[in-house]
């Protein structure tokens, strides 16, 4: 409710910072206008999801423009940055992979060094195709969203857009809609991350109870239902097993996936090699866990075991068919939450998962867990279940990637007051651990933010300075600095 309060002067520091980025952009600054309107974008979304929470319609009405105004820049930089990397790639000046910290050829251009990964080329490219032929297409496509109650938001662009998928004949809808007795059981089970992938989500069968219980919820479908989340985010469209994780590399994984034998399979291998998870949750009929002749079953279940199976020792009720308009029946189906947990290492499971019977009903009464606490708790038997010391893991861990997005603006800010520095007094300054200064390090120095000053040094670069004078605006008003 603080930050709401402070809406107003926060809404000046974010709409000064708004139009830096315009300005940058016109200059021809296409990363720093990126970068900054990005922060923006970033910076009002959770004053966007407070609002609609509290129903404050006006403060809501105020993020949704700034949000849009950002968007709209962020996505004009990356168009541009697209054809610029189109560009050099025709003159042979790009190449692949990270950038090194020693000094490099000058002429061999990374997808990292542009500021944009190969993925996100690849949408800028259709979404400048699509403004190409309808010019204004963007900030129409914002427009109508903020018109009809929407986050403006990057999905919902791309929803505009339109997102070409396998069709159904190609792959089969197999929309069966979670019953809200199969999530509740296991949201008071288990906790996750606080923000957490949905890529079946349907008509929010899943994603609804998850946002009223304190989770965000990034949510898409094989087909486009018009499902949004509480704060009005659009629903993705596409189909996951053409899924690419990029920065969302990680982040848990909760849904409910198609259940058609030829699809099932390489629903959920996919899941674990691309996105790797570091926890998910898939409702599975428990004869998951038999089947020995599909190489993508024998992948998830022998090379990457689940860590626990809930079984449901009373049948859920039915899960009917999307359409379906009759008589409701009894469900035939034995069913259960799959959990995988990623280990240290990056692999899955611990020999044989832990098999745990539970009885949905007799759950109904227990709370769900707190998100972010990331643990587990022993099903209830008459009375609330209590935690098991065992197995309970108390503190979250949030992925390198998101860590990294949190602590960018502090650090250059630090950096900016040393003539050089070291990643030991990185770490020390900032009181992080080695593997996100290093982390950090690699980030800064790949947007040419810093460079080299000779052995393990580093310094900034006048591109530094330009990024730190467009974002102090915006740190100040996210709280990073005071």
């Amino acid at each position: 409710m603080n930050a709401i309060a402070r809406l107003p002067e926060t809404s000046q520091h974010l709409e000064a910072s708004v139009d830096q980025a315009r300005a940058l952009l016109d200059a021809g600054d296409l990363q720093a206008a990126k970068q900054l309107a990005d922060l923006v974008y970033s910076s009002i979304k959770p004053l966007s999801e407070a609002a609609a929470r509290l129903n404050m319609a006006e403060a809501l009405a105020a993020c949704y423009r700034i949000q849009g105004d950002a968007l709209e820049l962020v996505s004009r930089s990356e168009i541009r940055i697209a054809d610029e990397w189109d560009r050099l790639a025709a003159e042979g000046k790009v190449a692949r992979g990270r950038p090194k910290k020693s000094v490099g050829d000058d002429n061999a251009l990374t997808a990292l060094s542009i500021g944009l990964r190969r993925d996100q080329i690849h949408a800028a490219r259709k979404l400048r195709d699509r403004e190409t032929l309808e010019p204004g297409f963007i900030r129409r496509s914002i427009d109508n969203l903020i018109a009809q109650g929407l986050a403006p938001s990057k999905s919902g662009i791309s929803h505009a857009i339109g997102t070409k998928s396998r069709s159904k004949e190609e792959r089969g809808n197999n929309a069966y809609f979670t019953p809200i007795e199969g999530i509740s059981t296991l949201l008071s089970l288990e906790s996750f991350s606080g923000v957490v992938k949905e890529p079946a989500c349907g008509k929010a069968n899943i994603s609804k109870p998850m946002e009223e219980a304190g989770y965000s919820v990034l949510i898409s479908d094989l087909v486009g239902y018009g499902t949004t989340t509480l704060s009005g985010e659009r629903q993705g469209v596409g189909d996951f097993l053409l899924s690419v994780a990029g920065d969302s590399e990680g982040v848990d994984i909760v849904t409910n996936p198609p259940y058609g034998k030829d699809i099932l399979n390489k629903f959920v291998a996919h899941a674990l090699r691309e996105h790797k998870p570091r926890k998910m949750a898939l409702l599975l009929n428990a004869n998951f866990m038999f089947g020995c002749e599909d190489p993508d079953r024998i992948f998830v279940m022998e090379e990457c075991p689940p860590s626990r199976v809930y079984l449901n020792a009373r049948r859920l009720p039915m899960m009917h068919r999307e359409g379906w308009d009759g008589d409701e029946a009894s469900s035939q189906m034995n069913t259960a939450w799959f959990i995988w947990e990623r280990n240290e290492d990056g692999s899955y499971g611990d020999g044989y998962p832990r098999i745990i019977r539970v009885d949905w009903k007799k759950q109904q009464d227990a709370p769900a867990l707190a998100p972010g606490a990331c643990g587990h708790v022993s099903p209830m038997t008459f009375r609330a279940p209590k935690v098991d010391d065992e197995f309970t893991r108390e503190t979250p861990r949030r992925e390198l990637a998101d860590r990294v997005e949190e602590e960018r603006a502090r650090a250059l800010i630090w950096i900016a007051g040393c003539k050089t520095f070291d990643a030991m007094r990185l770490r020390q300054q900032l009181a992080i651990r080695p593997i996100l200064a290093e982390a950090l390090l690699d980030d800064l120095a790949g947007h040419g933010l810093i460079a080299p000053a000779g052995g393990d040094q580093w310094k900034i670069t006048d591109e530094g300075w330009t990024v730190l004078h467009a974002t102090a605006a915006v740190a100040v008003a996210k709280g990073v600095v005071e």
